[in-house]
Formats: structure tokens, sequence, C-alpha cells
């Protein structure tokens, strides 16, 4: 369902921009539109992982790093069938992750240092998993374009006022108005669609991990992480927030209806129920029971790192 879902909204994005792009300049104008569109969906596309790893600063974690990130990731990867990711450390306090890249084949994991400094072995473990699931289902490649339509809406309502066509079409008070309630609209479904893939990506990341509890315990506490130490490199581009397993802008102060991502209690929630399913469900003698994929580190239940 979630995949239906997010056709359909992908499908409402496009028709909005292609409508902005008549009401500007006729048929003419929406096929103008849509060959614009296609043209910086690919460069966007094909360039993603590197423009967004640069904006906030993530340097490369080597194999061997005293961590165990790279080795801990490249487990995980296995787990879900994924080839290996590239791992990268961003230099900020706040607990935060995300996953960038255009498929599987080029895809990178970034962590923060606070997540790092803030997480067990355990529910790091849970978000990895979580962003892999992310890569997995090509939902880097969704949001990558999502953003980019909703970036050339925006543009494109901004240049209505300039053109005679659309004020011929709506008057002068109908261009004002779809200079603002388009873009508007564009941010609700790139919105809407963010929210439905981090549900999607919270069950496929505790299927890979092996323990939905990891990742709900991670959840709650990179939400209180969140909630109270800036991420400046994300303040400074807010268009990458939909990317971060919690909204790193703060997103408890605004209404859900403006939310990137669904409400963290209802995402832990479903990862408990998911957990209570899991004990509940009833195993042959001949079977052994389930457990976890990643091996227990040995260390206290506390905080990383771990090595």
């Amino acid at each position: 369902m979630g995949y239906v879902k997010t056709a359909m909204l992908m499908a409402a994005m496009t028709a909005l921009f292609m409508g902005v792009g008549y009401l500007i300049g006729g048929s003419g104008g929406a096929v103008i539109a849509l060959v614009v569109a296609a043209a910086m969906n690919v460069f966007t596309w094909w360039n993603s992982d590197r423009m967004v790893l640069r904006m906030h600063n993530a340097q490369p974690v080597t194999p061997g790093d005293r961590m165990g990130l790279h080795a801990l990731t490249a487990e995980l990867a296995r787990n879900a069938g994924l080839p290996e990711p590239k791992v990268y450390l961003i230099d900020t306090p706040q607990p935060n992750a995300f996953a960038t890249g255009r498929n599987p084949a080029n895809a990178a994991v970034a962590v923060t240092s606070g997540l790092i400094h803030s997480l067990t072995r355990e529910e790091l473990a849970g978000v990895i998993a979580h962003e892999l699931a992310h890569i997995r289902n090509h939902d880097t490649a969704i949001m990558t374009v999502t953003a980019t339509f909703a970036g050339a809406i925006s543009m494109l309502a901004n240049f209505a006022l300039f053109f005679g066509g659309s004020r011929e079409r709506l008057g002068l008070v109908g261009t004002l108005m779809m200079m603002f309630l388009a873009p508007l609209a564009a941010a609700l479904v790139q919105m809407a669609i963010s929210r439905t893939r981090e549900y999607a990506a919270d069950k496929a990341g505790a299927e890979i991990c092996g323990q939905p509890l990891w990742l709900a315990s991670a959840l709650e506490k990179i939400a209180m992480g969140a909630a109270r130490i800036d991420n400046h490199a994300a303040e400074r581009n807010p268009a990458t927030a939909h990317m971060f397993i919690i909204n790193p802008l703060h997103a408890h102060k605004h209404d859900n209806l403006f939310a990137t991502h669904p409400a963290t209690g209802n995402r832990i929630a479903a990862l408990r129920a998911m957990a209570g399913q899991r004990r509940q469900r009833p195993v042959a003698a001949d079977q052994p029971t389930a457990a976890s994929r990643i091996p227990a580190s040995g260390k206290r239940r506390g905080a990383g790192p771990w090595a």
C-alpha cells in the first residue's frame, strides 16, 4: 500500500508541475515544464549523493575504523542483500542519520558524531538498518526527485508574475495566489511522500537487523536529542531535512500537516507492536527462535562508542 500511495503522490506532483506550466504558457508551457523537470531530475538524480554529503561536510569512514562503524554497516548490508554502501561521518552533536544515492550500487549512509556517542551498538544497528531499508526501497531516488519537483514548482510559480499568459488566464489576483499556493501544495505532497516512506523503512529496517525494539529505542533517543541540539548544516539546507531519520529542524514546533516525518511516538508504537507480534508467533519445535542478526557487543548498554 505504501508504494501505491507514493505513486499516487508522485503523479500528483507531476500533474501540479505541468499545471503550473500550462497556466504560464498554455499547452506549450506544460510540455516545456515537463522537459525542464526531466532535465533537472536527471542532473539531480546523478549527482544527489555528492551534493548532499558536501552540504553536510560528511567525511568518509574507512574500513577498520576504531568505532567499528564500517564493519557494522557492511554486515547489515549483507543481511539486507545489498552492495556495501559508502559510510560517512558528520561532525555535529545532534544525533541523526540519513542515506543518499541514486541506487543501491551508488549509495551512502551518513551518521552524525552525536549519534555514535548517544546510542548503544544495538541501537545504532537499528538506525543503519533503517537507512539501508531506504536504499533497498529506492527511497533515496524518490525523495531526490520529489525535492527537485518541489523546487522547480516554486521556481515556475515565481516566474508566473512576469508572463502575460498566466495573468490573462487567472488575472493578477489569481496569479499571485498561484505563486503562494502552488509551492505550498508541492511541499505538502513532498512531505506526505516522506512520511509514507519512513513507516516502510522502519518496518524493513527492523527486519534487516532482526530486532524492532533496537530501532524503537534509537528513535526515542534521537528525537530527544534532535529537539534540544541544533544541526547548523541542516538549518542552512532545510530542503534536505526529509532525508534524516528524525527531522533535524525541530519539527515538533510545527503543525503535523507540515511535518516531513511521522510522529515519532507513532513510529515507536508500530515497532513495539511488530516486536510483540514476533514474540507471539508460534515456533515449531525443530526451529530456532528468532534472534538478532547482529552479534551482541558484550559492552555495557549505555552509549557508544563501543570499541
